[in-house]
């Protein structure tokens, strides 16, 4: 059903840009709170200090913070991996003081009874705080895209052992504390740290504000790089950060926008109050479309019984909308702010995706086959001129549809031709042998290669040998191996071989020797005379007739994102003194 209903595949499509978005709000908004909550805490020391300078500090922090970004996951991880592990001992030290100081009996909380008391005691607002209740288990949302970065197994660790352990004594000691300070409440968190341990507290807890900031930060950078890959994010340059992980990269222009945003918010909203309703939206809509989304995986991958299903869907699926339902309520008072933003990011990733899927299918529809790019060489009204040309497309089968349009303006062709493709493979390094795939268009008389350049994510351009000189050793050398590999073909198709044969077989094989030199001649030749990078840059337009919509999406909208991206050029590396741009209008 869900394979041919278009409706559903529409859904299923705006479902998935929601939570991708709303986990890029996440990324904004857990900086924000996590550092002004954190820097907060000063005015327990320090009275005088001013709301303006709390924020004038966290904004400080949150600058450097963004700017270590670009050393990746890794380094910045393991700078920070001591200081998380002293925060946990900390709370969860403190967790257990408080408990036996203040009052043992707040262990009976594990009771479910106390929980129905609750609601039946307080009733709406009972429900309402479930907005805030909900902050206690902020940063779980975000373990699906942190698996990029790390290892499912390291998680999985590290949750269980550590970080649910601490929290739970961590907040079992607050429970302590209040029982014997309800009017606290507001400040719990320094109010209840020893008096001796307040300022060493202070510092680790503004340093795992940080880390936490950090696990977003890198989760969006790697949410992003998936939506990329799929032709719903714009493009944007990826900066592998580990030979280790594919999934650890940092994105520089996003990284900015994350900066620019979260410095907004801070100075805009002052508080932690605003902020955290707005946090609370976001994780919320992040957990319960990642659930959803989960029984997806449920029924059509893992084949799990149906029972099991529903089971999880009640119980799970209850509670979240549960929580949902209370972040929602406190809409006017911040929580507008992820939806606002998820849907300024739906809006930007659907046009993208939308007009991305039309000219693929455009390119797929009018590209050109071997048959007609035979023809089209073969005319003799064409003029074959000395010298290489790469014509680069993106196109790995088939020739693009610009080859036809730049024929018919500009009726010559150089003497070699390469069609070049360049793919970034989800791999570290590619074997030099293996980065290189030639394929030849037939007839051999039209000169007509096909090219796939396969790059690793760690792998480096040699910037003291040219791509270009690379690329036309590496064509001498598939010259040679497809010659010797057609004459080892016809050689293993003669079974008995008379002395005739043999003498017949030599003197082939000095036909193919001078066939091999002569062919390598004309690419040298070729190359000697001069090499023109031509690269394929289209535009797109609604075609006649099409409704206001359609014209607004492509001709203004996506136009738009597409004029203030990176451009091809950029992202192939070309010497521009020898790059030629052509240029075709697609009409969608």
């Amino acid at each position: 059903m869900l394979e041919n209903n278009h409706f559903m595949k529409l859904f299923l499509l705006f479902a998935t840009m929601l939570g991708t978005s709303m986990v890029i709000g996440d990324g904004v908004l857990t900086p924000c709170i996590s550092v002004l909550s954190a820097v907060g805490g000063i005015k327990e020391a320090a009275n005088q200090i001013t709301e303006n300078q709390i924020v004038l500090i966290s904004v400080a922090i949150l600058i450097g913070l963004f700017m270590v970004q670009r050393f990746g996951t890794d380094k910045v991880g393991y700078s920070f991996a001591p200081i998380i592990c002293i925060w946990f001992a900390f709370i969860g030290g403190i967790g257990v003081y408080n408990f036996i100081k203040h009052d043992t009996s707040v262990i009976k909380a594990i009771n479910p009874k106390y929980i129905v008391d609750y609601f039946t005691r307080n009733k709406k607002d009972a429900w309402i705080s479930l907005g805030g209740v909900v902050l206690a288990i902020t940063g779980t949302e975000a373990l699906f895209a942190d698996v990029g970065h790390f290892t499912v197994r390291s998680i999985q660790i590290s949750m269980c052992s550590v970080t649910y352990p601490a929290l739970i004594l961590a907040y079992v000691g607050q429970a302590s504390f209040l029982r014997k300070n309800n009017d606290l409440v507001g400040d719990t968190f320094y109010k209840s740290i020893p008096d001796s341990l307040y300022w060493p507290m202070f510092v680790i807890a503004v340093l795992a504000a940080i880390i936490a900031s950090q696990a977003m930060i890198s989760g969006t950078f790697s949410i992003i790089q998936q939506s990329l890959s799929l032709g719903c994010f714009p493009r944007v340059r990826i900066v592998h950060t580990s030979a280790k992980y594919e999934g650890q990269v940092y994105i520089p222009e996003v990284n900015y926008i994350l900066m620019i945003a979260c410095i907004a918010i801070t100075v805009g909203f002052k508080n932690t109050t605003k902020i955290g309703n707005a946090y609370g939206i976001a994780v919320v809509f992040v957990m319960t479309l990642t659930s959803a989304f989960l029984v997806l995986i449920m029924i059509m991958i893992w084949k799990t019984h149906i029972l099991l299903i529903l089971t999880y869907v009640l119980v799970i699926g209850s509670v979240e909308l549960v929580y949902l339902s209370s972040v929602l309520y406190k809409f006017e008072q911040g929580g507008y702010l992820p939806l606002a933003f998820a849907a300024i990011l739906m809006f930007i990733m659907y046009v993208w995706n939308n007009v991305y899927q039309r000219k693929y299918y455009y390119e797929l529809d009018h590209k050109i086959s071997p048959e007609k790019l035979r023809e089209v060489a073969c005319d003799t009204s064409l003029s074959r001129l000395p010298g290489l040309a790469m014509f680069y497309s993106e196109l790995v089968q088939g020739i693009p549809p610009i080859f036809k349009h730049y024929v018919a303006n500009i009726p010559a062709l150089h003497s070699v031709l390469v069609f070049v493709s360049i793919k970034s493979l989800p791999i570290s390094k590619v074997p030099t042998e293996e980065r290189f795939l030639f394929r030849r268009v037939q007839p051999k008389e039209l000169n007509v290669f096909r090219c796939a350049v396969r790059y690793g994510y760690t792998d480096v351009r040699n910037e003291q040998e040219p791509f270009e000189k690379i690329l036309v050793e590496r064509l001498k050398e598939f010259i040679v191996k497809e010659y010797y590999c057609s004459q080892k073909l016809i050689q293993d198709g003669k079974n008995d071989e008379s002395e005739d044969d043999k003498i017949d077989e030599i003197s082939d094989g000095e036909r193919v020797q001078e066939e091999i030199e002569k062919e390598i001649e004309v690419v040298e030749k070729a190359s000697r005379a001069g090499i023109v990078h031509l690269i394929g840059e289209n535009e797109v337009i609604a075609s006649k007739g099409a409704g206001i919509a359609k014209r607004i999406l492509i001709d203004y909208a996506y136009n738009f994102l597409k004029k203030n991206l990176r451009q091809s050029e950029k992202l192939f590396d070309i010497p521009h003194k020898h790059m030629v741009k052509v240029g075709m209008t697609y009409e969608l």
